[in-house]
């Protein structure tokens, strides 16, 4: 078969789009729909009966599994100790950047800051 006859074919076949039939459109869509469950972790969805388990191991699916779990507890936990426990060396950075005019409380607002400025101006 030459170019040319293969060009000819291909150009009669452009010329007759066959659309796809109903039955493959609805086929395409069926495991379109259950690899989209199957990735977000829900499976056929919830079933009468099912424990608390199944549900807390389709949510650990859709976070991430484990590693991403143990990965928001430790970030929860470091975030905890630093509200808590403020680093000791935040007044060196603190002294060296704006100064040592400054307070730590100074750079936080407090709930008085705002209520001063509202008596002041009623």
């Amino acid at each position: 078969m030459t170019e040319s006859e293969l060009e000819a074919l291909f150009a009669t076949g452009r010329s007759r789009p066959v659309p796809p039939s109903e039955a493959l459109l609805a086929r395409v869509m069926d495991d379109a729909m259950a690899e989209a469950g199957a990735r977000a972790g829900l499976g056929a969805g919830p079933v009468r009966g099912q424990d608390r388990r199944g549900r807390l191991a389709a949510l650990l699916a859709v976070i991430g599994g484990w590693p991403a779990m143990g990965g928001l507890v430790a970030a929860g936990l470091v975030g905890v100790w630093i509200g808590y426990a403020a680093p000791g060396g935040l007044d060196t950075v603190r002294s060296d950047v704006l100064g040592s005019g400054y307070e730590i409380t100074d750079l936080v607002p407090s709930l008085d800051s705002y209520l001063d400025s509202d008596l002041a101006e009623g």
